[in-house]
């Protein structure tokens, strides 16, 4: 990382770079949830409801934070799944609301370790989601260290929007400048810190993106990225 303003804070997202959804959110917590509200849903068919689903996904225009987009994502899904219904709707709403539940994450073994090094570098560190989840009380639920966080439920706004990455800064007593955000999607993460003056670090756990610059397969390459001393 360039040496010419001195790094103070790492913000990172949350969902597939800190936690990842547990079994309530797959295939068979589909199939469940389907259960509860008359559906049949085929776990099975998951993989390819989603990616069709995906197709038709749009951002709010302006980035508002918009529950109704994931509320008709899910229900695509669902439908997908076999639970082509009257009551497919109430199903995805459900569904979408197990994402405001901290106990439907689980931690990725790395993640401890590496903001301890964080911590012990002297750095502060910030939570930036686009979730309906508190991301604070995510944070203490999950045991994290940490200064700060805001979700765009909370916020009002998504990633790539400036102002939620700025709010987190604010909170944090950073400048732009002084931070880097760390998280897997390039659009919402890195372009959009890096339009606000941060810098950033793609988080690519699944090796999707072999050939960005600057990125990391696991949170234990942060340090020598952040030029820390080991």
């Amino acid at each position: 990382m360039s040496a010419r303003v001195t790094l103070r804070a790492v913000l990172f997202d949350v969902d597939f770079t800190l936690a990842r959804p547990g079994p309530e959110l797959g295939p068979e917590g589909y199939a469940r949830a389907g259960e509860r509200h008359g559906l049949r849903l085929d776990p099975a068919r998951y993989e390819a409801a989603r990616d069709a689903a995906l197709v038709d996904l749009r951002r709010h225009p302006e980035l508002e934070h918009d529950d109704e987009i994931w509320f008709r994502f899910t229900e695509r899904i669902v439908r997908g799944m076999g639970g082509d219904a009257d009551s497919a709707y109430a199903c995805a709403v459900e569904i979408t609301r197990g994402w405001e539940r901290h106990e439907n994450f689980e931690l990725y073994d790395d993640v401890p370790d590496a903001l301890a090094a964080l911590r012990a570098a002297g750095l502060r560190i910030g939570l930036v989601s686009n979730s309906a989840r508190d991301v604070n009380d995510f944070a203490r639920h999950h045991g994290l260290d940490v200064d700060a966080g805001i979700s765009s439920f909370h916020h009002g706004w998504t990633k790539p929007h400036a102002s939620i990455f700025r709010a987190v800064l604010d909170l944090l007593a950073v400048e732009p400048a002084e931070a880097v955000m760390v998280g897997d999607t390039i659009a919402d993460d890195v372009e959009g810190a890096l339009a606000l003056g941060m810098r950033a670090i793609l988080l690519d756990r699944e090796g999707l993106h072999p050939d960005f610059e600057p990125r990391a397969e696991a949170l234990s390459e942060l340090p020598p990225l952040l030029e820390l001393a080991g």
